[in-house]
């Protein structure tokens, strides 16, 4: 995440290594990233991407508004480093057991992608909303479009991973593994764009059955 170096006078506000919330506690910088973090999804679910303001955050939080500009270059800066932020939440959300066989990691991959982990404040829905609201501002922008782009070959990257050790170890077909980690990959993108932009709340379950019949076990090795 990018941080404000050099000395502003934000700097005399905040200190770089701890700051103090109204209730007269010290947090770590690292928590009141986080504490930032947590209060621009809040805000960006009330007000959008488009009429988001630094104020609307500061608003969201117990901090004084004066951190957010002690870490963050302006409104650009913070939402990259949010992208960023929720990227790395849901990339290391992903738990599969090591002794899992690649039946087992497929499917576990594919169904956090799908219906993601569980926060303790906004639902994976609340936060997927919020994720594709600003995939959509990065067609006009090519630093979160880039962002977005190594999210993608990094997902569409464990699905092939998957495939490619199941037709090692004997248990998939021998198939073009980059092809089908790309079916997978976009299969998973539809479904969340579809519920979330057209309101088809079905269309995970439907994407997850689609892909158990067409997919799944078109994988497995019949001999």
């Amino acid at each position: 995440m990018s941080e404000s170096q050099g000395g502003s006078a934000n700097e005399s506000a905040e200190s770089p290594g701890e700051n103090v919330d109204d209730g007269g506690e010290t947090v770590s910088s690292k928590d009141t990233k986080e504490v930032i973090m947590e209060a621009t999804f809040r805000a960006l679910s009330k007000h959008g991407y488009k009429d988001l303001r630094m104020r609307d955050i500061g608003e969201e939080m117990d901090l004084t508004r004066q951190v957010i500009h002690y870490h963050f270059d302006g409104k650009y800066d913070l939402m990259s480093s949010f992208l960023e932020h929720i990227i790395d939440q849901y990339e290391g959300s992903v738990v599969v057991e090591g002794d899992a066989d690649p039946r087992t990691e497929l499917r576990a991959r594919v169904d956090q992608c799908l219906f993601g982990p569980e926060f303790d404040e906004f639902s994976h829905w609340d936060r997927m909303k919020v994720y594709h609201e600003l995939y959509t501002h990065a067609q006009n922008d090519g630093e979160h479009r880039e962002l977005f782009n190594e999210h993608y070959e990094r997902i569409r990257g464990s699905i092939v991973e998957v495939v490619e050790e199941g037709i090692e170890e004997g248990v998939f077909r021998d198939v073009d593994a980059e092809r089908m980690g790309q079916l997978v990959t976009d299969v998973i993108h539809a479904a969340r764009g579809r519920r979330i932009s057209l309101g088809h709340e079905d269309a995970p379950e439907e994407a997850r059955k689609a892909m158990d019949e067409f997919i799944f076990e078109s994988l497995e090795r019949t001999e």
